[in-house]
């Protein structure tokens, strides 16, 4: 092996200091790239909101506030997506108010869309008591609104796009392939296990009991956070309006307690509303399960990567009571430590 010439030129500090700064540079830029590459989104939140016939200007107004103009919805078909989960009238805080149903569907039909309201309700089979006992149906039949039981519609298959869970395809219902948007329209409730439940876990309700049962046994079987994420994958264009005047807290989503908030939120991407809705009520999103899965992959659930319309979800903060149990005390905002799984 040759020695080296002792008149080699060698790199000079200065060089060495160029390419540094060269090199750093190129991290920063591609650190700051990486930044604007980053999913972001809207959320819309109203608060004063009562369920008294003033709720069509505050649904217009948030969804134009998050880049939803009318002319998206002209002459598509709208289905929107409402919880009537196990409905009873001595408990109208458990499922969507109907005055919520009733303003998204004036608000599209303005636009110029064909709206359908549709639920498949995972604990009723009968899907009749579940539209009177909320008190849909009689709301639906006075506004001539149309009204699909996805419980019992027939389905199609598609492709799990989502691929978290185990599942190859999802079932679902006609009027859920047909649609151009699918509007959750939760209601804001506590979850005894995932902590919330509120626009993604909704969509569970478009699914058929037909194929999945009551309650829809084969999705828990396969994971709940998985079964939801794979789900908002695989659905045609979806947003969400939550129905978060009246909520429940304590033993959600069908035991708890009435849990007055007046809120009204609004977004085009449910993982960032979900968040928000998450640090609302005093749970960390990034702890709740479902959510860290969707996260980045579906839409943002950081803070810094959701632009907030209308009011600061800081000032609303009202944490809701849960179950005293490990897996969900560690959902708590001032939770830290390992999970408990």
């Amino acid at each position: 092996m040759n020695e080296p010439q002792e008149n080699m030129q060698q790199p000079s500090r200065r060089a060495i200091l160029t390419a540094g700064g060269v090199a750093l540079a190129g991290f920063a830029g591609a650190k700051l790239l990486g930044e604007v590459l980053k999913p972001r989104a809207d959320v819309f939140i109203a608060r004063n909101q009562n369920y008294d016939g003033t709720l069509v200007p505050t649904i217009r107004d948030a969804l134009a506030a998050c880049g939803l103009a009318p002319e998206r919805f002209r002459g598509k078909r709208v289905l929107l997506k409402p919880n009537l989960v196990e409905p009873t009238r001595l408990v109208p805080h458990m499922t969507t108010h109907p005055t919520v149903i009733l303003a998204a569907a004036e608000v599209f039909r303005t636009w110029g869309a064909s709206v359908t309201v549709g639920e498949a309700p995972g604990h009723v089979r009968d899907t009749e008591m579940a539209l009177n006992e909320s008190g849909v149906a009689e709301a639906l039949h006075g506004e001539k609104l149309r009204f699909a039981d996805l419980n019992y519609e027939e389905v199609a298959w598609r492709v799990n796009r989502g691929r978290v869970s185990p599942l190859k395809g999802i079932y679902f219902p006609r009027s859920v392939c047909e649609a151009d948007f699918v509007v959750s329209l939760p209601k804001l409730k506590t979850h005894h296990w995932v902590g919330i439940t509120c626009a993604m876990k909704n969509f569970y309700g478009t699914l058929p009991g037909i194929k999945y049962g009551w309650p829809k046994n084969v999705l828990h079987h396969n994971g709940i956070p998985e079964t939801v994420v794979d789900i908002n994958a695989t659905l045609p264009n979806s947003l969400t309006i939550v129905d978060g005047i009246d909520c429940m807290e304590g033993d959600g989503p069908i035991m708890g307690s009435l849990k007055r908030m007046g809120l009204i939120l609004v977004g085009s991407n449910l993982p960032a509303v979900d968040a928000t809705a998450a640090r609302i009520i005093g749970l960390r999103p990034e702890r709740v399960s479902y959510l860290q899965l969707a996260a980045d992959r579906l839409g943002p659930i950081a803070e810094e990567q959701i632009t907030q319309r209308g009011e600061n979800w800081q000032e609303l903060v009202s944490p809701f009571k849960i179950l005293d149990r490990p897996h969900l005390r560690d959902l708590r905002a001032e939770a830290t430590g390992p999970l408990v799984s």
